[in-house]
């Protein structure tokens, strides 16, 4: 419900820069990212006694690709996505009762389907542009799940912003964007039946080169 609320909004967006008589463009983008979040550990529990650690070893580079739609009256710009974006990361579990061993790395891959809707200004090749980015989950793969307890409980449709810069060459856009999200970084680690997170909200910095068709 949440979702088809989401793409309606996204439609009637565009509907009104349409009926406005605003210059219309479609495209195509795609582009890598990385996550930005300092490391942090947490602390496994079960029966009041420390079980495991599980921090975070390294957020490696993500990519996204997908569907742009832009709308433009005068310096003005309306700017809706659809984008799939596909990430990793590295977490190191070791065992706080033998300190001395060493860690053990795990790594999860999560899909999502990333819905940015942007508003910004366009002074000549220079865009600068921000607004809501939400987030529908598609998958993950996790190699947390050989561990004992672990379950995974992703939410459906999570929130965030971005903000940045672009540049337009000919029918090419070059875009840097940061982005912030509104919930914390891990949400989604469940043991024993508990729910853990990291203390901080994921980050992501975004780079892509996109092609627009159309005057």
């Amino acid at each position: 419900m949440l979702t088809r609320t989401i793409i309606s909004t996204i439609f009637f967006a565009i509907c009104c820069v349409t009926t406005a008589e605003a210059q219309f463009k479609i495209g195509l983008r795609v582009g890598a990212s990385t996550t930005d979040i300092d490391p942090s550990n947490l602390n496994i529990i079960q029966n009041g006694t420390s079980q495991l650690s599980v921090a975070l070893k390294e957020a490696r580079y993500g990519i996204h690709g997908g569907l742009v739609l832009q709308g433009k009256i005068g310096k003005f710009l309306i700017q809706p996505e659809i984008l799939f974006n596909s990430n990793k990361v590295d977490y190191e579990v070791t065992d706080p009762q033998n300190p001395d061993l060493p860690g053990e790395i795990k790594e999860e891959k999560y899909q999502y389907l990333d819905i940015p809707l942007l508003f910004g200004v366009k002074f000549g090749p220079v865009r600068l542009h921000a607004g809501p980015v939400g987030h529908l989950y598609i998958n993950s793969v996790s190699e947390l799940t050989d561990i004992e307890g672990y379950e995974q409980k992703f939410d459906e449709f999570t929130f965030g912003w971005q903000g940045g810069l672009g540049l337009d060459l000919w029918k090419l856009m070059i875009d840097l964007r940061y982005e912030g999200n509104f919930t914390k970084f891990g949400d989604h680690i469940t043991f024993f039946g508990d729910e853990y997170k990291f203390d901080q909200s994921a980050a992501r910095f975004l780079f892509s080169v996109g092609f627009m068709f159309g005057n």
